[in-house]
This record gives C-alpha cells, sequence and structure tokens, in this order.
C-alpha cells in the first residue's frame, strides 16, 4: 500500500482565520478497508498535536464541585492573597471616600426639595448605633448647606476619592486571579470612575423608590381600586429592591473592574455572597456593638470613629472574598489550583510551594 498524503485544513481558534497544515499520515492508517478511521486519526491526529504543542489542551475538562477542596482553596486564598491586609487598605481608602460620598449624596437631596432625615436613616440602617450617630451628626452639620459650591466640591472629592477605593478593590481581584496590572492608567482610572458614579446612582435610585415608592404605590393602587392589596406587596418590595440593587452593584464591581475576561455567570455567585454576607455581617456587629460592646467608655469621644472603622473594615473583607470566591470556583472548575503568593504566615499543608499550576480533583 503506498504512502498517501493528507492536507488538512482548519480554523484557528485563537486567530479567527483559516490555516492550512500540511501533515504525512502514517502507513498504518491508509487501509482501504478502514477509511473512516483513517480520515479520523489523519485529520485529528494532527490537529491535536499542533494544538497541545503550541495553544495547550483543546478544551480542558471541567471539574464537579467539591465543597471540601473548595474550603482548603479558600483558606488557602485568604492567607496567600492577604486579605485581612488587603481589607485594610480597602478600608484606608472607603473612609477618605465615605464622607465625600454622604455630603455629596446630601447635596443632591437638598437640591431635589427631598427630607434629609428619611434618606440619612436609609443610609445609616445597617451601621451600628455609635458609629450612626457620629455619621449622622457630620451630615447634619452640612445638610443644611444648599450652595453650588458644596455640591461641585463634594462631587469632585467623592469621585476622585471613591474612585481610589475602587481601585484598591481592582488590586485585591486581580491579586485573586493571579493577573498583573497591565492597562493603562487613564483606562483604570475610566474604570473607577464609571464604577463610582454607578453606584452613587443606584444609591439614590434606591432612596428615591425607598422614600417615595410607598407614596406612588398607593395612589397607583387607588387608581385601580384596589386599594387594600398595596400593603402587604409595599413589605416585600421595600425589602426585595435593595437586595436586588446591591446584588446588581456587586456584579458589575467584580464584572468589570478586573484585569480578565469574565462572563455573568462566573461573577454572580461573588456577588449574591457579597450582598447577603455584608447585609448579615452588618446586622450581628450592629446587636453586637448595641447589646453587648461599649465603645464609648473604652474610646470616651472616639468610640464612634472606632465602630464605623470596624464596620468598613469588616465590610471590605466581604468584599474581597466575594471576588476570591469567584476566582476559586473559576480555578476550581477548569482543575487549576491558585500559585502560592509569599507571606508572613505559615504555609498550610494544601498549600502548594512548587509555583506551577497544577491540574486537581475538585
Amino acid at each position: 500500500m503506498e504512502k498517501r498524503r493528507r492536507f488538512i485544513v482548519f480554523a484557528c481558534p485563537r486567530r479567527g482565520k483559516d490555516m492550512q497544515m500540511r501533515r504525512q499520515a502514517p502507513p498504518a492508517s491508509c487501509q482501504a478497508k478502514d477509511i473512516c478511521m483513517e480520515d479520523i486519526e489523519c485529520r485529528l491526529v494532527p490537529y491535536l498535536f499542533y494544538r497541545l504543542k503550541t495553544e495547550g489542551p483543546v478544551m480542558p475538562m471541567k471539574q464537579k464541585f467539591n465543597l471540601k477542596d473548595f474550603v482548603k482553596n479558600m483558606i488557602s486564598r485568604f492567607q496567600d492573597d492577604e486579605v485581612p491586609a488587603m481589607g485594610a487598605q480597602l478600608t484606608y481608602y472607603l473612609l477618605l471616600a465615605f464622607f465625600p460620598f454622604l455630603i455629596f449624596i446630601v447635596s443632591i437631596v437638598s437640591f431635589m426639595d427631598m427630607s434629609g432625615d428619611d434618606v440619612i436613616e436609609q443610609l445609616l440602617l445597617l451601621m451600628p448605633e455609635d458609629g450612626g450617630n457620629t455619621v449622622r451628626d457630620i451630615i447634619h452639620e452640612v445638610s443644611g448647606n444648599r450652595n453650588g459650591a458644596l455640591l461641585s466640591i463634594g462631587m469632585i472629592a467623592t469621585i476622585w476619592a471613591a474612585s481610589n477605593g475602587i481601585n484598591a478593590v481592582i488590586k485585591g481581584l486581580n491579586k485573586a486571579y493571579d493577573e498583573e496590572e497591565n492597562r493603562p492608567f487613564w483606562k483604570v482610572r475610566g474604570i473607577s470612575i464609571i464604577a463610582t458614579i454607578v453606584l452613587a446612582v443606584v444609591i439614590i435610585l434606591v432612596m428615591l423608590m425607598l422614600v417615595f415608592g410607598k407614596t406612588i404605590g398607593e395612589y397607583l393602587f387607588q387608581l385601580l381600586d384596589y386599594p387594600s392589596g398595596f400593603e402587604p406587596i409595599w413589605n416585600i418590595v421595600s425589602y426585595l429592591v435593595p437586595f436586588a440593587a446591591m446584588i446588581m452593584v456587586f456584579t458589575l464591581l467584580y464584572w468589570i473592574t478586573p484585569n480578565r475576561r469574565l462572563c455573568f455567570r462566573e461573577v454572580l455567585p461573588g456577588a449574591v455572597f457579597a450582598t447577603i454576607g455584608w447585609i448579615a455581617t452588618s446586622l450581628l456587629f450592629s446587636i453586637y456593638v448595641n447589646q453587648f460592646g461599649n465603645y464609648s467608655k473604652t474610646y470616651g469621644s472616639l468610640g464612634g470613629v472606632i465602630v464605623l472603622l470596624t464596620w468598613l473594615y469588616l465590610s471590605s473583607i466581604i468584599i474581597i472574598l466575594g471576588g476570591e470566591i469567584n476566582a476559586a470556583l473559576k480555578f476550581g472548575q477548569d482543575g487549576i489550583q491558585k500559585k502560592p503568593q509569599k507571606t508572613f504566615g505559615l504555609h498550610l499543608p494544601f498549600t502548594r510551594k512548587n509555583g506551577k499550576d497544577k491540574r486537581i480533583p475538585m
């Protein structure tokens, strides 16, 4: 049986154009009785060889979710990525952005002839009492100043300071995905500013919904001649709207800020965790401070500031952990474990030390 040559034509998925590869099929595959197998071997084997040599595996097998391995991976990530240190860094930027952000919102509210007290109470709903009193006193001092200069300064300070906070989030998320920040400065700053503006708009819309939603809903139900059915519906909507808005904000934050292409379903688990975790942590911390902790006796007049800092720190940890969960699920699905980082702590037994990606069962 004479040797036969095959010319294989296939599409290269990376370059998006057809490439022609010339491969010589082995003589054993060119038997007349195995025409189908000969075609498969002559066409598929060279293609797989090319992909394995140049681009790695054609399609990695998706691993099944394993709760035990996931928990181990999260503990390792908590240590390797220095989540507490990243949370402290994010707390610093959030503190710088917190008061300008509130001043900016209150200034807009005052120009819209809204009740500032109702808006403030909605903002401080989940905060501990001592920290809420400190923030409330500061906001009341500036809530009556309705001048354009305050609005302009508040807007500029808010956008710039809050964008620094988003930059800290970007750094933490890039570390979770083992990605280096190689995007230009203007692009990263632009993403941070856009995320800040979206966050402010969502918060204002949610506040408008909570403040005016009941009045608008009662009016609409009266037009429909069904006024008695509004109250139970509003009791549900008043909780679902802020919850859905928070999920949307965290989803956008985890989606557009990292230096990595992600799809919606890959960031949704972390967004749901961050929303539920932030609400639960805020409620539990408020109960602890209001019932058991007395920071005013320990720190005096700084008690409210200490409570605010602690609350911001816990919130920062939750935000970073949401990104770590998304990264752990993504790497676990692809069967790749994260590279270990150099830390000041001791490596856990399951932490890899060879510095190479390794496929593990998940």
